[in-house]
C-alpha cells in the first residue's frame, strides 16, 4: 500500500487539519473512536494510505500534529475526532512562536524539531511503503511558517527519495490583523521551492475577493472563503467547453469517481499549474518591500539571531521566482506570434 504521512503545524495548519480528518473519516465511514461503521466495502478501499489499522480493530490516522503552543492541541484534542488521534503524536511546546517566523525556525521551533521528527520517524517505519508527505500549514504565523519550513528541510534531507506536498495558505490583510505576515511568508516561500515538490497555493485574499466580487457577499468569512474557487481565471474556464482541448492530447489530466462527497450528488476539483500565481506573489513581495525599506519590526527577528542579509537575499529570491513565472507568461506571447508570422509566410509563399 502507498501510504501518505500527513503532518499539521500551527493553528491555522491545525484546525485546516482537523477539518480535513472529519472528511476523510466520513467518506471512510469511520467514528469518532475509530471504528468502521460504514455501509459500503467501497470505503474501506485504500483505507491504508491515511490509516493504521491497529490490532483491536481500530483505524489510527498517520497523522502528526505539532505547534510552539498548547491551546490548539487542546482544541484539536476537544474536537469532534480528537480522540482518533494517536495520544503520542501530538507535539508542542509551551512558548508559543507569537507570528515570528525566527522563533518558529532557529529558537523555539529549533527545539522542539528532534521531539516531532522523531514521531515522524516512527510513524514512517509503519508503512509498508510510504509513497510521501503532506504537510498542512499557514506561512502567516511563526509556527506553520518558521517551524514549518524547518520541518521540511528536515523531511527533504531525510527522505530525499520521497514525495513532499505542502498545503500552504497565503496571507492577505484583508483577512488578517497580523503586520508581520509579509516577512513571514516572503521568509518561507524560498524554503517551500527549495524543498516541496509540489505546493498548493490557498490565497486568502483570492478567495475573499471572490467572495467580495463574484458571491457578492459584503462581509465574508472564512465559513464562506471555504470553497473551490480559488483565482478568477479558473473560474473563468467554466465557461470553455473541455472538448476545445483535445487538440492538445496532454493538456488535462482527469479522472472520475462515481463516489460523490457526502451531501452532494456531485463535485468537481480543479488543480492548475498556472503562471497567474505570480500576481499573489508579487502582492506579497510588495509588502514585504514597504516594510523592509523602513525596517519596521525588524529587531523582533534580529533579536532572535536572524541577519539583515537573510532578509534582503529572501527578498531577492521572491523577485527571481516572479520573473521566471513572467518569463514564462511573455515567451508562451512571443511563440504565438511567431507562430503566426510563421503561417503568414507560408501563405504568401504559396
Amino acid at each position: 500500500m502507498r501510504e501518505i504521512l500527513h503532518v499539521q503545524g500551527g493553528q491555522c495548519g491545525n484546525q485546516i487539519g482537523s477539518k480535513f480528518w472529519e472528511v476523510v473519516c466520513d467518506e471512510h465511514g469511520i467514528d469518532p473512536t475509530g471504528r468502521y461503521i460504514g455501509t459500503s466495502d467501497l470505503q474501506l478501499e485504500r483505507v491504508n494510505v491515511y490509516y493504521n489499522e491497529a490490532s483491536c480493530g481500530r483505524f489510527v490516522p498517520r497523522a502528526v500534529l505539532m505547534d510552539l503552543e498548547p491551546g490548539t492541541m487542546d482544541s484539536v484534542r476537544t474536537g469532534p475526532y480528537g480522540q482518533i488521534f494517536r495520544p503520542d503524536n501530538f507535539v508542542f511546546g509551551q512558548s508559543g512562536a507569537g507570528n515570528n517566523w525566527a522563533k518558529g525556525h532557529y529558537t523555539e521551533g529549533a527545539e522542539l524539531i528532534d521531539s516531532v521528527l522523531d514521531v515522524v520517524r516512527k510513524e514512517a517505519e509503519n508503512c509498508d511503503c510510504l509513497q510521501g508527505f503532506q504537510v498542512c500549514h499557514s506561512l502567516g504565523g511563526g509556527t506553520g511558517s518558521g517551524m514549518g519550513t524547518l520541518l521540511i528541510s528536515k523531511i527533504r534531507e531525510e527522505y530525499p527519495d520521497r514525495m513532499l506536498l505542502t498545503f500552504s495558505v497565503f496571507p492577505s490583510p484583508k483577512v488578517s490583523d497580523t503586520v508581520v505576515e509579509p516577512y513571514n511568508a516572503t521568509l518561507s516561500v524560498h524554503q517551500l521551492v527549495e524543498n516541496a515538490d509540489e505546493c498548493m497555493v490557498l490565497d486568502n485574499e483570492a478567495l475573499y475577493d471572490i467572495c467580495f466580487r463574484t458571491l457578492k457577499l459584503t462581509t465574508p468569512s472564512y465559513g464562506d472563503s471555504d470553497v473551490g474557487l480559488q483565482f478568477p481565471s479558473f473560474y473563468d474556464l467554466y465557461h470553455v467547453s473541455v472538448t476545445s482541448g483535445l487538440w492538445i492530447p496532454n493538456n488535462v489530466k482527469s479522472s472520475v469517481c462515481d463516489i460523490p462527497p457526502k451531501g452532494l450528488s456531485m463535485a468537481s476539483t480543479f488543480i492548475g499549474n498556472s503562471t497567474s500565481i505570480q500576481e499573489m506573489f508579487r502582492r506579497v513581495s510588495e509588502q514585504f518591500t514597504a516594510m523592509f525599506r523602513r525596517k519596521a519590526f525588524l529587531h523582533w527577528y534580529t533579536g532572535e539571531g536572524m541577519d539583515e542579509m537573510e532578509f534582503t537575499e529572501a527578498e531577492s529570491n521572491m523577485n527571481d521566482l516572479v520573473s521566471e513565472y513572467q518569463q514564462y507568461q511573455d515567451a508562451t506571447a512571443d511563440e504565438e506570434g511567431e507562430y503566426e508570422d510563421e503561417e503568414e509566410e507560408g501563405m504568401e509563399a504559396m
